[in-house]
């Protein structure tokens, strides 16, 4: 995986991409990428005015990981999408007995790893007091978005206070990109 990805430009920081941004960020055709929106129902990219489509960079991740499936491990689509889709089924892991058995991080490890990170960017970028805490205290969150990509009934069940920390560390992120 590491040859695809290196062979591949780095992703920009950016919302939105356009077919073309897209299709020489993957390496892929345009009319590949609208082929594979019909294969694989996880690739929805937005669509606005005159149809044009607009990706996310969580679709840019998954373009990759399709082209990956196909190109370079010699997956069929219908196996790409059995790949995928097991991806998703097995992704949760909601016991750290589980994690561990894998040899992998448990859920809370990945949060403190990951609030761990985001305190060392956070004041190597110049952020202060209460900015830097409201990023710790989305890790959890962020963790668990970084993985799948944001999932909207996951985050109903976040209590008020840690949605309201995920909105500052967001507002605060953007703020540094603008």
């Amino acid at each position: 995986m590491d040859r695809v990805e290196s062979a591949l430009p780095p992703i920009p920081a950016k919302r939105y991409f356009t077919i073309g941004e897209v299709s020489e960020l993957c390496l892929v055709k345009p009319y590949v990428l609208r082929y594979w929106e019909q294969e694989f129902v996880q690739l929805k990219p937005m669509k606005r005015r005159g149809n044009r489509r607009y990706y996310q960079h969580h679709e840019v991740l998954l373009i990759r990981r399709i082209r990956e499936l196909l190109y370079e491990q010699g997956f069929t689509i219908s196996g790409a999408r059995n790949q995928l889709a097991d991806v998703v089924a097995v992704a949760p892991l909601h016991d750290e007995h589980d994690a561990a058995d894998v040899g992998g991080e448990t859920p809370l490890q990945a949060a403190r790893t990951t609030k761990a990170i985001l305190a060392a960017a956070a004041t190597s970028n110049g952020l202060e007091g209460r900015a830097v805490r409201a990023l710790q205290a989305s890790a959890p969150a962020m963790a668990d978005a970084a993985w799948m990509g944001p999932d909207l009934p996951d985050l109903n069940k976040l209590s008020p206070d840690s949605v309201m920390a995920l909105r500052e560390a967001l507002l605060s992120i953007r703020d540094l990109l603008s």
